[in-house]
């Protein structure tokens, strides 16, 4: 008895035990993701993979905007320079050049003159001295204003009273000479075709050019020659400022052009009265000469400013012709060997006067020009201008620029000079200047 209940005992607990196992495996099961394949496990890293790279790229483009951003405004508050530079680099890559904008803007106000010569000969030359076998000059030009004044060098109408004017639409009509000024060498011509319309007439298709300010012309600046050099038409060349205040001998008058500029742009014959422009387009200057032994451009050219045609050319509308002042002297700079020749202080600064025109304004004033005795010995120098209108002189150029620029006929000019080592004051009351310098 006692055993079959030991036996009943042992089965309950070995059954206690088997559920117990069972239950506790349907648990750890029910708690089991159902395996995936290997197929399928691949595409969901995949698919993990590609949304890394995205989150990675839109992380990497984010950044380099922003650290871009950064780099800029520290640039801006701690190097300036930098800041310029880059801002510079990239502007430049993007920016375009204000040439081809300028010439498409003033091109149809540039002219070609043709001057007819009154000689049977059929050669043409570009803009020089004709000789007798010569017949035609061709120069260039430029419309001065809205009544369609073309404004060209005085040496380009060689004395003619009408020239053929031809504008870059091969349109050509006939100009008078209105006014001339062969000291400036500046002349003023009118077309008289009455089928010419002039800008400030309806329809027309003629602008007048923009005058620039020439005396703040630093060197180096950029400027714009366009003309009709050798006979080839709308010509454009390009270069800087070399210097300003240039004195220009002018042949044809024996009195120089004051305040020229000089500059590196290609200047040929037949480039004579055209503009020299600025980069807004303006007229700072009208090409004049070249410094050349071989008659071809070698580097050097000249040009007169703009405000002295600015000055000049309402009054050669007005009267025809201009009046200049007229101080009467010839004279040139100190060099070191003069002054230890005739004893003066060294670095002494000033002009002295070489000769003083019989009847000038000078002369009325008392200026003593250079002498020697008979025998050409023990020479006596001239007075020795050290100032005028308290302006100092140095060069001749000084005191014919000054004149020039600032003086009228009439005025009076104080001149301070020294004379054997004694310093004088004189004023001097300006005249006309007579035809010619002898």
């Amino acid at each position: 008895m006692t055993n079959n209940i030991l036996f009943i005992l042992l089965c309950m607990i070995a059954s206690v035990v088997v559920i117990a196992i069972l239950l506790s495996k349907y648990n750890i099961d029910s708690n089991i993701t159902p395996t995936k394949s290997i197929a399928e496990q691949d595409e969901q890293f995949l698919q993990q993979t590609h949304r890394e790279k995205l989150t990675e790229q839109n992380y990497f483009h984010t950044g380099i905007t922003q650290l871009t951003a950064v780099q800029t405004r520290t640039e801006d508050a701690e190097s300036p320079t930098l800041s310029s530079s880059f801002s510079s680099s990239s502007s430049s890559s993007s920016s375009v050049s204000p040439l081809p904008r300028i010439f498409k803007q003033v091109e149809g106000s540039v002219v070609q003159i043709t001057t007819k010569l009154s000689n049977d000969s059929q050669d043409i030359i570009i803009n020089s001295n004709p000789s007798e076998s010569q017949s035609t000059i061709l120069g260039s030009g430029f419309v001065y204003d809205k009544e369609g004044h073309i404004v060209t060098n005085s040496h380009v109408i060689d004395g003619s009273k009408t020239v053929d004017i031809t504008f870059v639409d091969g349109n050509t009509y006939t100009a008078s000479v209105v006014g001339n000024d062969p000291f400036s060498d500046i002349s003023v011509l009118e077309i008289t075709d009455s089928s010419f319309l002039p800008s400030s007439a309806e329809n027309s298709t003629t602008n007048s050019l923009v005058m620039g300010n020439s005396s703040n012309l630093q060197v180096g600046q950029q400027i714009i020659a366009i003309g009709n050099p050798f006979g080839l038409s709308d010509t454009m060349t390009t270069g800087i400022i070399s210097q300003v205040g240039r004195l220009l001998p002018n042949p044809n008058t024996g009195f120089s052009i004051p305040d020229g500029i000089q500059t590196d742009a290609v200047i040929n014959l037949g480039n004579s009265g055209g503009p020299l422009l600025n980069t807004k387009g303006e007229v700072i200057g009208m090409n004049t000469a070249i410094s050349s032994s071989s008659g071809t451009f070698s580097g050097v050219g000249f040009a007169i400013p703009s405000n002295t045609i600015s000055r000049i050319v309402p009054v050669l509308i007005q009267k025809g012709s201009y009046s200049h002042p007229w101080l009467g002297i010839s004279g040139g700079s100190i060099t070191p060997d003069l002054a230890q020749r005739v004893n003066l202080p060294k670095n002494i600064k000033g002009v002295i006067v070489g000769s003083v025109q019989s009847g000038s304004p000078a002369d009325k004033a008392g200026l003593m020009g250079a002498s020697q005795d008979i025998m050409n010995l023990n020479p006596h120098i001239g007075d020795i201008i050290t100032a005028i209108d308290n302006h100092p002189v140095r060069r001749i150029d000084d005191i014919i620029n000054y004149i020039e620029s600032h003086k009228s006929v009439g005025d009076v000019v104080n001149v301070k000079a020294n004379r054997n080592g004694k310093a004088i004051d004189l004023n001097v009351i300006l005249q006309t200047r007579p035809t010619s310098s002898s």
